[in-house]
């Protein structure tokens, strides 16, 4: 089939790659963009198709797009994106990009579990979750070997599970959200300002720090409550754990497995694999050109 185009369009930066329908990666770019200048990030898309495609040295049989916000039914944009990114929604990429195919476009998390699911940590895995703990908790789930999208793309959006129903509203209004508990996006007022970053708060604990610990491992022990409650309600084989914050690596995994393994469900001893994320920032790329080949073929 030739190569496919996968472009990811993130808050700050696009990554893209040039990849096989085999799933080996051809090139890659990560390219920020100017975001108080208005459709900065569709021109520079725009630039990264006409560099990837010259670098290949020819067209690009089919192309994907993974960005926030919910996509649309018939797969062609993004429907629902308020207050970020002015111009994505409603913007039909073959028209813009004037290609002569259609682009298919997913949901940002969505696109990310498909990549690690083609060639990262999901592959083999007909039931599994993604969460990518950074700012906030991103998440997907596939199920019976499909994609969950929901009605209208909600989802798998599982940061914004509930652990407290008299807790602070999240950004979607609900209250006491699994992303407010260990989310960067909180770490100051969870700290009561003494740590501006969650990697501060993860140095300290590896010191020693008794406030760091108490404050880490409250995070982590919501986190493996949320994760019980999703392998209650989907039953996955695997949760593949993403995003800057499981760069702790065993200061996450550890007593991650330790919370859960006091909470889980184990019929017959069976237990929820907890494995790290694969593909990086390069995931929802790989997803989108995934799924460009699959539109492709049907």
């Amino acid at each position: 089939m030739g190569y496919g185009l996968g472009i990811d369009l993130g808050g700050t930066s696009i990554k893209a790659m040039a990849v096989s329908s085999e799933g080996n990666v051809l090139a890659k770019v990560n390219q920020p963009f100017e975001q108080e200048v208005r459709f900065d990030w569709a021109e520079k898309i725009r630039a990264i198709v006409s560099r990837l495609q010259s670098e290949q040295k020819s067209a690009a049989a089919c192309m994907g797009i993974s960005a926030p916000g919910l996509a649309a039914r018939d797969d062609r944009s993004i429907a629902y994106m308020p207050e970020r990114l002015q111009g994505l929604e409603g913007l039909i990429w073959s028209e813009y990009l004037k290609t002569p195919f259609a682009i298919p476009v997913l949901n940002d998390a969505h696109s990310a579990l498909l990549g690690e699911a083609w060639i990262g940590a999901a592959r083999g895995f007909q039931d599994v979750i993604l969460l990518t703990l950074g700012t906030g908790v991103g998440g997907a789930a596939m199920v019976d070997g499909r994609l969950l999208r929901g009605h209208i793309g909600r989802a798998g959006h599982l940061g914004h599970i509930s652990l407290d129903p008299d807790g602070p509203l999240d950004c979607t209004g609900t209250p006491g959200a699994l992303e407010l508990a260990i989310g960067n996006c909180t770490i100051e007022q969870r700290s009561a300002g003494k740590f501006k970053t969650t990697h501060d708060l993860i140095e300290a604990h590896k010191t020693g720090a008794d406030d760091a610990t108490a404050i880490w491992l409250a995070s982590v022990k919501a986190l493996a409550a949320a994760i019980c409650s999703f392998v209650n309600i989907l039953d996955p084989e695997a949760a593949i754990i993403g995003g800057g914050i499981a760069r702790a690596g065993d200061l996450l995994f550890k007593p991650l497995r330790e919370f859960l393994d006091a909470m889980e469900w184990q019929p017959g001893g069976q237990r929820v694999k907890l494995l790290p994320a694969q593909l990086g920032e390069f995931a929802g790329a790989a997803g989108a050109a995934h799924n460009a080949f699959a539109a492709a073929r049907t």
